[in-house]
C-alpha cells in the first residue's frame, strides 16, 4: 500500500477543486489532517474529525454513478487520504482499541460485530451499520467502498499476534443461534434450518447445503445457517465424524440432481448484496471450524497448548465442488466424488481471492497445479490424476449414498478417539495457527480492494453476464 502522505501537494488542491469543491472547503480538509500519532484519546479527536470532513467532503460530489472523471479522480484521492490516515492511526492504536472493545479481551465479539463496535467507540475509523445497510441498495459498481475501511482495521487487528488470536478463538466459538437448536437436535435427531439441514444417520452428522434455486450457491442468507448446523453436527454427542454434501436442485440441466455446491452466489455479488464482511465472517467461521473444530472459552485453540471439539469430515463431490465449495474439500479428511463431478476455483473470472485456497491448495496439488487452478482457471476433474490428489475415492454417482454409508463405517470401526490427535498433529506441520492469522491478515486487505474492484464488475458482466441476471429475491 502506497506510504503515509506527509503533506498535500499543490496540484492536489488543484484537482479536487477542479472537481468542483470550493477553496475553502479543501483549505479546511487540508488543515485538518493529521500527520502523526500520540495519545489515543488526542488521536481519536483529531483523526474522526479529519475522517468526518473527508466523508463531509466527499458528500459535495455526486453519486458515484452520476461522477464525471474529475470528480472520480478526487473521490478517489480524498478516500485514499482517509485510508492512509486509519493506517497510520491503527499502526499505533489497534491494540488499544481492541482491548476496549472486549473489556481487555475477556469478551468474545464475532468479526461482523467488531467492525461496528469499532465505529462506536472511534467515529469514521469503519463505517457504521447504517452507512453500508445505505450502500447496499446500490448495485456493485456503484458503491463507494465503504467497507474497505472494515478490511482496513481486521487487517491490522489480526497481524498483532495477541489480538490477532484473540479474534480467530472468537470465530471458533460456537454462534450464537447454535445453542437454542440443540435440545431440537438431540429431541429430533434433526435440524432444519432453511439454507442447511443437519440430521444423524447412525455415527453420522449429515450436513446438507440448501440453495437450490441457485445451484447451492452461497451468500448473506445462506452463512449463518450453514455455520450453525456445522457447530451443531461438532456438538452432537451421538455422532462420532461428519458428513458435508449439497442438497438436490432445481432448474437447468442438473434439475433433480445434487450438487456440492457453485461457490459465491455471483447475481448477489453483482447486484451488491454480499457485503465485504461476509468473506472473512465465512473463513474465519465455518470453514475453519471444519478445519479446527470449535474452541472453548477458556482455552486458546492454537494445536499446540490449546484444545478444540472436534471430529473427522467427509464431502461428497457430486456434480461440482465450484469457488467456496472447492475450498471446503481443502478441510476435508476424507472426500468422496462422483466419476462425473469436477472442482474449479474461478476467482479469476471473479476478480477476487478464492478463500484460503492459495494457502491450502499447493499441500494437495503442488505450487504449479495450485497457480494454474486459481490464476488461470484450470478446472480439475475429479476423475483425473490431479482430481485425484484432492479426491481420496471415485465413485459412480449412483453409488454415492452406499459409498458414504461404506466409508463412514470403515473410518469409525475402530472408533475415533485419535481423531482430533491426528488432525491436530497434521495441523501443527501443515497450517500452525499463526500461519493461518497472518494469511488472513493479508487477506482482508487484499480481498476488501478486490471486492470493489472495478476489475470484479468487468469480470462479472465478461463471463457471467451479470447485465441480464434478475436478482431472485428470497
Amino acid at each position: 500500500m502506497a506510504a503515509p502522505v506527509t503533506q498535500v501537494p499543490a496540484q492536489e488542491s488543484e484537482s479536487l477543486q477542479r472537481a468542483g469543491i470550493g477553496n475553502a472547503a479543501v483549505a479546511a480538509w487540508h488543515a485538518a489532517a493529521p500527520r502523526d500519532t500520540g495519545d489515543f484519546a488526542g488521536d481519536c479527536a483529531r483523526y474522526s474529525r479529519f475522517w468526518e470532513s473527508s466523508t463531509a467532503l466527499l458528500a459535495r460530489l455526486p453519486a458515484k454513478a452520476a461522477r464525471d472523471a474529475r470528480q472520480a479522480e478526487a473521490a478517489e484521492r480524498i478516500k485514499q487520504v482517509a485510508r492512509e490516515a486509519r493506517t497510520r492511526f491503527l499502526r499505533t492504536h489497534v491494540e488499544v482499541v481492541y482491548d476496549r472493545l472486549t473489556h481487555n479481551r475477556s469478551r468474545f465479539i464475532r468479526v461482523e460485530q467488531l467492525v461496528y463496535d469499532a465505529a462506536a467507540l472511534v467515529p469514521g475509523l469503519t463505517p457504521t451499520r447504517a452507512q453500508v445497510t445505505a450502500e447496499s441498495a446500490c448495485l456493485q459498481r456503484d458503491k463507494d467502498g465503504l467497507e474497505i475501511d472494515h478490511g482496513i482495521f481486521v487487517s491490522a487487528a489480526l497481524a498483532n499476534p495477541g489480538i490477532g488470536s484473540h479474534l480467530c478463538h472468537a470465530m471458533l466459538l460456537p454462534h450464537a443461534g447454535t445453542a437454542e437448536r440443540l435440545a431440537e437436535l438431540e429431541k429430533k435427531g434433526r435440524v432444519n434450518l432453511g439454507a442447511a439441514e443437519v440430521f444423524r444417520k447412525g455415527r453420522a452428522s449429515h450436513v446438507i447445503g440448501k440453495n437450490p434455486r441457485h445451484l447451492n450457491a452461497e451468500d448473506a442468507t445462506t452463512l449463518d445457517a450453514a455455520e450453525i448446523a456445522v457447530d451443531l453436527a461438532i456438538l452432537d454427542p451421538h455422532t462420532q465424524i461428519g458428513v458435508l454434501r449439497g442438497d438436490y436442485v432445481h432448474g437447468g440441466k442438473y434439475q433433480g440432481k445434487r450438487v456440492l455446491g457453485s461457490g459465491i452466489n455471483l447475481t448477489h455479488l453483482y447486484y451488491g448484496k454480499v457485503p465485504f464482511i461476509w468473506y472473512l465472517q465465512r473463513d474465519l467461521g465455518i470453514v475453519n471450524k471444519l478445519y479446527r473444530g470449535l474452541a472453548h472459552p477458556g482455552m486458546m485453540p492454537d494445536d499446540v497448548n490449546g484444545q478444540t471439539i472436534e471430529m473427522p469430515w467427509i464431502a461428497a463431490v457430486e456434480g461440482f465442488a465450484i469457488g467456496g465449495h472447492c475450498q471446503y474439500l481443502l478441510t476435508m479428511d476424507y472426500v468422496l466424488a462422483a466419476r462425473d463431478a469436477f472442482m474449479s476455483l474461478p476467482a479469476r473470472k471473479e476478480g477476487i481471492i478464492p478463500g484460503a485456497a492459495n494457502l491450502r491448495l499447493p499441500r494437495f496439488t503442488g505450487d504449479r497445479i495450485a497457480r494454474q487452478a486459481i490464476l488461470y482457471e484450470r478446472r480439475l476433474d475429479c476423475d483425473s490424476p490431479e482430481g485425484r490428489l484432492i479426491c481420496d475415492e471415485v465413485v459412480a454417482p449412483a453409488d454415492m449414498d452406499s459409498a458414504i454409508e461404506r466409508v463412514v463405517q470403515n473410518l469409525t470401526s475402530s472408533g475415533v478417539v485419535s481423531a482430533a490427535s491426528n488432525r491436530r498433529a497434521f495441523r501443527v506441520a501443515q497450517e500452525p495457527f499463526d500461519l493461518f492469522r497472518n494469511y488472513f491478515a493479508v487477506y482482508a486487505l487484499e480481498q476488501a480492494y478486490c471486492h470493489f474492484s472495478p476489475a470484479l464488475i468487468s469480470n462479472l458482466e465478461q463471463h457471467w453476464n451479470a447485465k441480464n441476471r434478475k436478482l431472485d429475491s428470497k
